[in-house]
């Protein structure tokens, strides 16, 4: 006897899994091309971004640092005539678990790498608190 549908219960979970492993597979090959990948290193005293940008320059990125946060966004590109101006191409914003010494702050761009160094600010660290 043929059967149309297969109500095995294994197999319909395999299907419903295969569907939804290629929906997410679909959603990180599109989100793949607008995001750059980002590597975060934490340390006692400082935290490292690193961000892989093949054949962009130190000109194509615009870098800030917020209170809590550093946001890396590609510069847009220079209005044409009559144009108004075009929003980033993507963004990333990585949030900061401590607070950062903005004056020793320093990012460097080497072989489409862009390293950010966020070292800890002094007044953020630990102290202990004498009760009375």
């Amino acid at each position: 006897m043929n059967t149309l549908i297969n109500m095995d219960p294994w197999s319909f979970l395999d299907d419903i899994l295969n569907v939804g492993g290629n929906v997410f597979r679909n959603m990180r090959a599109r989100a793949a091309g607008r995001f750059p990948p980002v590597n975060v290193f934490l340390d006692d005293n400082a935290m490292i971004v690193d961000l892989q940008l093949p054949g962009k320059t130190a000109k194509d990125v615009d870098l800030t640092l917020e209170a809590q946060a550093v946001v890396i966004a590609d510069k847009p590109a220079e209005p044409t005539d009559g144009a108004e101006r075009k929003a980033p191409a993507w963004s990333r914003r990585v949030e900061l678990p401590f607070r950062v010494d903005a004056s020793k702050a320093n990012a460097k761009f080497e072989n489409g790498i862009l390293r950010i160094e966020l070292p800890k600010s002094e007044t953020d660290g630990v102290r202990r608190i004498a009760i009375a």
